[in-house]
């Protein structure tokens, strides 16, 4: 049994995708998933994979058939995987993953990625913050900063900020987009219209190999341009496993943005977009941007 497995056997405390903010001497959770790390393990395998086995994820983590099988009953029940014949699979890709789903995978890159855009981010600056897990997780990289101004569609984000009493922070209104925690349509678009910030910080649900930035709905689109048309630099944050990654609406391209945060080198095929235009790109572990 290795040290890995054993952690994962015994440690049974909530993810770690759970944020903890310590300013001015106090601790505040910020917000958590209620599983297991084991099961956040199972579910960023299975969606990496495809499929799994219950014998194979048995094996893995060197724990009983019927431990996994607990495991993944509970991860089924929160929509986070479906169970097919012989094991589970990642939900019918009818829209995007579940915003619990996306809080848990990839989470090590997101948190590398965060820490880069947070040392990218000085005291005091003005910052537009759009939908989706990885500017989530770099706001909470962002929580021992000074005297920030956060606007922001998502509450994930408004709710981290506000634990820094030193930041001002401004949310559009509108209807709440349950599980995603946010808010999309017009308001949203003529809210991010009506302030010109230092800094816009967005994510996206995928990239084409021609370079187009690509999301699931018509409304991100709209939110994510109108931050990008009204900040003086945009900082686009992805994990390596956006490039490539189908969606169906077009909004821009990366050579659009001034500067691209992710966790791997880009391939030459996505470089190729990026040919004629100013776009830096900052690749975590790797020093300065290229």
């Amino acid at each position: 049994m290795t040290a890995l497995t054993e952690l994962l056997q015994e440690d049974t405390s909530p993810v770690q995708c759970r944020a903890v903010s310590k300013i001015s001497g106090h601790s505040r959770m910020l917000g958590q998933i209620d599983i297991s790390r084991r099961q956040a393990e199972i579910a960023d395998l299975v969606q990496k994979a495809g499929f799994a086995s219950v014998e194979d994820l048995a094996d893995r983590f060197d724990v009983t058939t019927q431990t996994i099988r607990r495991d993944v009953n509970g991860l089924c029940e929160l929509g986070i995987l479906r169970r097919t014949h012989g094991g589970v699979e990642p939900p019918a890709p009818a829209s995007n993953i579940h915003y619990s789903t996306r809080q848990i995978l990839n989470l090590a890159e997101k948190r590398r990625i965060a820490q880069l855009v947070a040392s990218e981010v000085g005291n005091s600056q003005s910052l537009a913050f759009s939908i989706g897990t990885t500017p989530e997780i770099v706001m909470q990289s962002l929580a021992g900063h000074d005297k920030l101004t956060v606007f922001t569609n998502n509450l994930n984000v408004a709710f981290t900020a506000s634990s820094n009493p030193t930041f001002q922070v401004t949310i559009t209104g509108g209807r709440l987009r349950h599980g995603d925690r946010d808010i999309l349509g017009s308001s949203a678009q003529e809210f991010f219209a009506r302030y010109k910030v230092d800094i816009g910080i967005f994510g996206v649900a995928g990239v084409d190999e021609d370079g187009t930035l690509l999301d699931f709905h018509e409304d991100e689109v709209a939110a994510r341009q109108s931050i990008l048309a009204n900040c003086r630099r945009s900082f686009l944050v992805l994990d390596h496993s956006k490039f490539g990654r189908s969606a169906h609406v077009r909004g821009g391209a990366l050579g659009d943005v001034d500067a691209i945060f992710t966790d791997r080198p880009i391939t030459p095929a996505f470089r190729s977009a990026l040919q004629g235009t100013t776009t830096q790109v900052h690749v975590t572990g790797e020093g300065e941007g290229a």
